[in-house]
C-alpha cells in the first residue's frame, strides 16, 4: 500500500514537471462583432517558451483576404512570444479566422478558430466620414506619363490615320483627275488606234477618218469648241478667234484635218510614212496642248 501511494506521488511530480516545462499557446480575439471598418484585434501569445523558434505564417498572410491589416508587430523576450495585429474588415457578414499551426521548436500547436461578425452601423441621415483620410501625392511627368500615356499615343495614332487618309485621298483624285484628263482619254484612243494596225494594211481612209474623230474630240474637250459638228475650216477660223491655241497646234490640226478631208472624198492617197507622221504629229499635239492651256490662263490673269 505504502508503495503504491509513492508510484502516484512521483506520477504526479513527472506530471506537473512535464506540464511546467511544456508550452502554453494562447490566441485572443478581442471583439466578437465590430462595425463597418472599425479596428479589431487578434492576439497570438506562447509562454514558457524556453528560447525556442516560433513559425507562423508572414504579414498579411494570417488572416483571410478581406481582413485589411492596420498593424502586425511582434514581440519576444526567449520566454513568451505575442504576435498582435489589428485590422478592419470593409464588408458586412460572418468570417472566419481559422485554426492554424504554429511551430515551436520542433513541435506543432494549433490555435483556437473565431467567428467574427461585421455590421453596419449607420443610421439614415448620419454624416458619412471617409475610413482613411485622403493623400496627397506630389506626381512628376513620368507619373503623368505613365497615367495618361495610352490616351496620347491614342490620339497621335488617330491624328496619323486622318493626316494619312488625306493625304491618300489627295493624292488617288490628283491620279484619278490626271487619268480622265482629256489628254490622257484621247492618248489611250490613239494607243487603240495603233493596235488595230490599219497603217500597216494601208487601209488610209480608215485610219483618216477614226484619226479625224480622235483629233476632233479632243479639241472639243481641251479648247471648248464644237469641234465635231464644224467643218476644217470653219473650225480653224474659231480656234484663231479664240486665240486659245498655238500656231505651231494649230498647223497640225489644220493638216491633219484637211489630209482627212482630202483622203475620204477619194482626193488624196497618203504613204504609210505620211500616216506615220501625221499619227505623230496628233500625239504631239495633244501632249503639248497644255502649254495652250496654260498660256492662255495666264492672257486672262493678266
Amino acid at each position: 500500500m505504502i508503495i503504491s501511494r509513492r508510484r502516484t506521488f512521483t506520477a504526479l511530480l513527472l506530471l506537473l514537471g512535464f506540464i511546467l516545462q511544456a508550452q502554453t499557446l494562447y490566441s485572443v480575439m478581442e471583439k466578437k462583432t465590430v462595425a463597418l471598418g472599425e479596428p479589431a484585434v487578434y492576439k497570438i501569445r506562447i509562454e514558457n517558451l524556453q528560447g525556442k523558434p516560433v513559425a507562423l505564417p508572414g504579414k498579411n498572410e494570417l488572416l483571410p483576404y478581406h481582413f485589411e491589416e492596420i498593424s502586425d508587430s511582434t514581440t519576444t523576450d526567449g520566454e513568451t512570444f505575442e504576435r498582435v495585429i489589428e485590422f478592419a474588415v470593409f464588408q458586412e457578414g460572418d468570417f472566419e479566422i481559422p485554426a492554424f499551426d504554429v511551430g515551436i521548436g520542433s513541435e506543432t500547436s494549433r490555435t483556437v478558430p473565431y467567428r467574427i461578425s461585421v455590421i453596419n452601423t449607420a443610421q439614415k441621415g448620419d454624416k458619412i466620414h471617409d475610413i482613411k483620410p485622403n493623400q496627397e501625392v506630389a506626381l512628376d511627368l513620368a507619373n503623368y506619363w505613365s497615367m495618361y500615356k495610352w490616351y496620347v499615343l491614342m490620339a497621335l495614332a488617330v491624328i496619323i490615320l486622318l493626316i494619312l487618309y488625306f493625304v491618300l485621298r489627295k493624292f488617288f483624285r490628283r491620279k484619278i483627275k490626271e487619268t480622265a484628263s482629256p489628254s490622257n482619254i484621247t492618248l489611250r484612243k490613239l494607243e487603240k488606234l495603233r493596235k488595230k494596225g490599219l497603217i500597216e494594211k494601208l487601209n488610209y481612209r480608215a485610219f483618216y477618218i477614226e484619226l479625224g474623230d480622235i483629233t476632233r474630240e479632243f479639241i472639243k474637250l481641251q479648247y471648248h469648241v464644237a469641234a465635231d459638228v464644224l467643218l476644217t475650216e470653219d473650225l480653224i477660223n474659231q480656234l484663231r478667234d479664240n486665240q486659245t491655241i498655238s500656231l505651231e497646234n494649230e498647223k497640225v490640226v489644220h493638216e491633219i484635218l484637211h489630209r482627212g478631208d482630202l483622203v475620204k472624198f477619194a482626193k488624196a492617197f497618203p504613204t504609210v510614212l505620211q500616216m506615220e507622221s501625221d499619227f505623230s504629229a496628233v500625239k504631239t499635239f495633244v501632249k503639248h496642248s497644255i502649254k495652250d492651256l496654260e498660256f492662255e490662263k495666264l492672257r486672262k490673269d493678266v
